[in-house]
């Protein structure tokens, strides 16, 4: 049996909601080594009365590459910028209910995708994964 290896942070993250108006809310980022090419994120509302958490899935690659350049496809676009003089990255998302902006601090970002190489290095995603066992899961419906 595998040991399972996870990595979480909470994040201060802005909502933006206009060009004037961000509000501050969290979000968790969670990354399971048996589950090696994805993050997790938990977006908590400002206030705990104000609705529900939201839940996405991102790329683990995908969040490295939005540290320096534009990257994204489909629902997720992510990108690198300075926002009053920090380093932060920009994390569009889109669904049906509607979409969000929100902007992360780059140096936090950086510092969970840094653990997370320490758990999993980068090209050894693959090893990971017990493939038998997820098809057998798949074939069995469950």
């Amino acid at each position: 049996m595998r040991s399972v290896r996870t990595v979480a942070y909470e994040l201060p993250v802005q909502l933006v909601v206009s060009h004037d108006l961000s509000v501050p809310m969290y979000a968790a980022l969670r990354y399971e080594a048996d589950d090696p090419y994805a993050v997790r994120a938990v977006f908590h509302p400002p206030a705990p009365d104000q609705g529900r958490t939201v839940e996405w899935f991102f790329s683990r690659d995908m969040l490295t590459q939005a540290l320096s350049e534009r990257t994204g496809r489909g629902d997720v676009h992510m990108w690198p910028a300075v926002d009053s003089g920090r380093d932060v990255v920009f994390i569009a998302l889109r669904a049906p209910a509607g979409s969000a902006l929100l902007v992360f601090p780059a140096q936090d970002v950086d510092s969970f995708l840094r653990e997370t190489r320490s758990v999993v290095p980068p090209g050894a995603e693959s090893s990971r994964l017990d493939l038998d066992a997820e098809l057998a899961q798949l074939l069995a419906g469950n």
